[in-house]
């Protein structure tokens, strides 16, 4: 399906959702998992033997593989989170898009339009957005990031209810001084990780510490930040 589309012909964003929507095997809006390895796949191997990618942004990459050279592990993108949700909503909006997407460009000193601009913003809507709100929360933007760097999705199976959530923040909460620091986090970490040996690999808990802290203000975790991580009521 890609190589077909790749041949030789320079698409645009609005082109490139027809290739997503193949691979959007069950028709849900978006894909994920082997889904989305697949979709990947296919693009990096249609690459090597046509010298294309799709052209989602003007670099001759594609979009996923070109965000995944820029942010190469969940640290960055946790940084690259607390920076551009400025008003800390919990939520990527359009605007905050935009503002992220520009950055990038301006980075890699690739050229751009506003028109282009907002394309591209749109179309990362359109794709990342599963339930079409407009804003892309923590989880819908991490699915820009290689499986074996997005611990948020390990994370997904240990989230739980607001009420136990703030019971669990105050008991790590060690001093009562409405954060957690990196040693109580790691203290949270661990526990959890023995709780839930199914889904949390306690090896990778300095992975799972930075990745989260790269949330906090100057080592300062705050309840709302570490909700987007633990708390399935965002």
């Amino acid at each position: 399906m890609a190589n077909a589309l790749l041949q030789g012909v320079e698409i645009s964003a609005s082109q490139f959702l027809d290739i997503f929507n193949h691979y959007d095997n069950d028709g849900n809006g978006y894909i994920e998992g082997k889904e989305l390895q697949n979709f990947i796949k296919e693009l990096q191997q249609a690459r090597k033997q046509a010298g294309l990618l799709v052209q989602i942004l003007p670099t001759e990459e594609n979009f996923l593989l070109f965000f995944r050279q820029q942010l190469k592990s969940c640290a960055e993108f946790m940084q690259a989170w607390r920076n551009y949700d400025a008003d800390h909503s919990g939520y990527i909006e359009a605007d905050e898009l935009k503002n992220f997407l520009r950055d990038l460009l301006r980075e890699a000193k690739k050229p751009y339009d506003e028109k282009k601009l907002e394309e591209y913003t749109q179309t990362t809507l359109k794709i990342f957005d599963s339930n079409n709100d407009g804003k892309l929360c923590l989880l819908e933007m991490a699915r820009l990031l290689p499986d074996q760097e997005n611990f948020l999705l390990k994370f997904q199976g240990v989230k739980m209810p607001r009420k136990e959530f703030n019971k669990i923040f105050e008991l790590y909460d060690k001093d009562g001084n409405g954060y957690m620091d990196e040693n109580e986090l790691d203290a949270l970490l661990k526990d959890l990780c023995e709780k839930n040996k199914k889904v949390l690999d306690s090896n990778k808990i300095p992975t799972y510490k930075t990745a989260i802290m790269a949330l906090s203000d100057g080592g300062k975790l705050y309840r709302t930040e570490l909700a987007l991580v633990l708390c399935a009521d965002n």
